[in-house]
């Protein structure tokens, strides 16, 4: 088969994007003429519009980002992919939408009863908390209650001021709608100094970004720290006069700018002097966006010279060379999307390998530029082995040595904990069974245990038969690997009771098993030949938890789930775990005796 021919990159763009420069320069130099005062004026109402509605994008992109969240939790709600009885799986669904969602302070739903489950950030470190209480106690939020009941959008709610948090608030609310019939709410709520912080990062330089609630009061501004205390219940917002900011507080005393229609209707700019006597120009625009019944304002003020002075020296010839300039620009940029939409794609797809998502990365499409196809076939190739790798090597190892550009993990020492199951009767279990149904079986068990300690970013070192050996506090170092262990232990008991219970109602035996956990010094790491290493752990550590495993035999041989754990484990977990010491234990090839303690889910 005949390839076809593949255009090479680097002569196709130098020949486009020169052809391009080459006319815009030769008809540069031949235009001659003086710039008007109207074409001057077009182009500074253009650099504003421009500059302002890229700033109003990106606020509104922020707002948006907090309705999507409040609109993505009411449709979990309402299609029950979250129940609002299961308070918590629904805590931990309020988590992680609040997590997602930094520009937020808090998430609140309101159950069909009026009771209420707030997800809160607190502290200097934005610590989630959960809390709970009854509508009945907020007069403001049953009020919203009843205002949202006909918004089956969501809204926007008036700022109001918590003196609890001494500090002013607004809330995006969205209802949740059953076919119909309402059953409460969800609401997002934002401070004022989170907004204040969406104007501080568009804010640069000269160029200050702040947000306006009608014609008087401010909403939002990077100085608005400074004068926090001057807000209450009375006055949720900033008065005008009260800014921080000396140009904004003296808005009415500034001359309007006849723009003479070169700005939008939406828009409309002032001149004027600060009290240092620099000329300044503000623009206002208004978003569309209500909080409450009102117009959200987005303004920006920034030096009269950054629209003066860079258009007083320029000529006619040279606006029109720049018109020529933006063609070949075009040109340009279409050229320049041929060849970066195939390149983006491959960084986004990158940045999934990068961080071991391979779920997520496609397969690239190829190109008719040789080197972009060649990129395509190279990563897709790159992403079948990962694939292929991953599925023989711990992938928090592999996620740890991408991440610190390293190749391999040299031994050292550290104290880890180390989990050992087994299945008691295994032979029991599968007799009857076919090679490929004892295949599968295995696989399903495996799974069911893996899955438990992958959710407890465990370690799992090897498969021993039916038997699964992990650890923690590797590759990833924890301040105390006990406790993690100990809870995964736990969750694979309750999870195998769980599949037990369809076992029995299969007609199938129920699978027992024997758990062993103890924690102490080891060695990890690469172990092995240069030519074939496994991440792995060895030391007198790993024989304890064996045995512990073993010794349930004794204990209780006919416990569906039987957890042993060491003192030193035990220590470690909270009181509400349930236990049951069993004293100082003799175990096989071990000389000393283990303080054992049995845990129970």
């Amino acid at each position: 088969m005949i390839s076809r021919s593949k255009l090479r990159l680097t002569p196709t763009l130098t020949t486009l994007i020169g052809t391009f420069v080459l006319l815009t320069a030769s008809l540069v130099l031949a235009v001659q003429a003086l710039t008007s005062e109207k074409i001057l004026r077009s182009l500074g109402a253009n650099l504003v519009v421009v500059s302002t509605k890229a700033l109003e994008a990106e606020f509104n992109e922020r707002l948006d980002g907090i309705e999507e969240q409040a609109r993505f939790a009411s449709r979990a709600l309402i299609d029950g992919s979250i129940l609002l009885d299961r308070e918590e799986e629904l805590t931990s669904f309020l988590y992680g939408t609040l997590a997602g969602t930094p520009e937020a302070q808090l998430i609140l739903v309101i159950k069909p009863d009026g009771q209420t489950l707030q997800v809160d950030r607190t502290g200097p470190d934005d610590v989630l908390v959960p809390k709970r209480a009854h509508m009945d106690r907020s007069p403001d939020l049953q009020k919203l209650e009843q205002d949202i009941r006909a918004s089956p959008h969501g809204r926007w709610s008036e700022v109001e001021y918590i003196a609890a948090r001494q500090y002013s608030y607004a809330s995006f609310a969205v209802p949740i709608l059953d076919n119909g019939t309402y059953k409460g709410l969800v609401l997002v709520g934002v401070s004022l100094a989170d907004l204040s912080q969406i104007t501080r990062t568009l804010s640069h330089g000269a160029l200050k970004v702040f947000l306006m609630l009608g014609n008087d009061r401010i909403l939002a501004h990077p100085q608005l720290e400074d004068a926090r205390k001057k807000l209450s219940h009375h006055e949720p917002l900033l008065a005008l006069e009260h800014s921080p900011d000396n140009f904004l507080a003296d808005l009415n005393k500034h001359e309007t700018f006849e723009s003479d229609g070169l700005l939008p209707s939406d828009m409309s700019a002032k001149i004027g002097t600060t009290r240092d006597g620099e000329t300044r120009f503000m623009v206002l625009v208004d978003t569309q966006r209500t909080f409450g019944d009102e117009t959200v304002k987005l303004g920006v003020h920034f030096p009269s010279s950054v629209l003066q002075q860079p258009f007083e020296q320029l000529h006619q010839a040279m606006l029109i060379g720049l018109a020529l300039l933006g063609l070949a620009l075009v040109g340009a940029g279409l050229l320049a999307h041929f060849i970066a939409t195939p390149i983006r794609r491959a960084a986004a797809s990158a940045r999934a390998v990068a961080t071991l998502d391979l779920d997520r990365v496609p397969i690239l499409p190829g190109n008719p530029v040789r080197e972009l196809n060649d990129l395509a076939t190279g990563f897709n190739s790159m992403v079948s082995g990962l694939n292929a790798f991953l599925r023989y090597m711990p992938r928090s190892l592999v996620t740890k040595l991408v991440s610190e550009g390293v190749h391999e993990a040299p031994p050292e020492g550290r104290t880890l904990s180390v989990l050992f199951t087994d299945i008691a009767g295994f032979t029991q279990v599968s007799e009857g069974m076919s090679p490929e149904e004892t295949a599968s079986f295995i696989n399903h068990h495996l799974t069911l245990i893996g899955q438990v300690i992958d959710q407890h970013a465990g370690t799992i070192d090897k498969y021993i038969g039916d038997s699964v050996m992990a650890f923690w506090g590797a590759p990833k170092s924890l301040e105390d690997p006990a406790v993690p262990a100990a809870l995964a232990a736990l969750d694979i008991a309750r999870a195998l009771k769980q599949d037990n219970l369809v076992r029995r109602q299969a007609g199938l035996e129920p699978v027992r098993i024997r758990i062993g956990v103890h924690k102490g010094p080891l060695i990890v790491g690469d172990i092995g030949a240069p030519g074939r290493v496994n991440y792995t752990v060895i030391g007198d550590t790993v024989n304890a938890a064996s045995r512990l495993e073993s010794l349930g035999k004794d204990v209780d041989g006919d416990a569906e789930v039987c957890v042993l754990v060491s003192r030193q484990i035990a220590d470690s977990l909270p009181p509400a775990v349930r236990r049951e010491d069993l004293g100082p234990r003799s175990v096989k090839g071990r000389q000393e005796t283990l303080d054992v303690v049995r845990l129970y889910p």
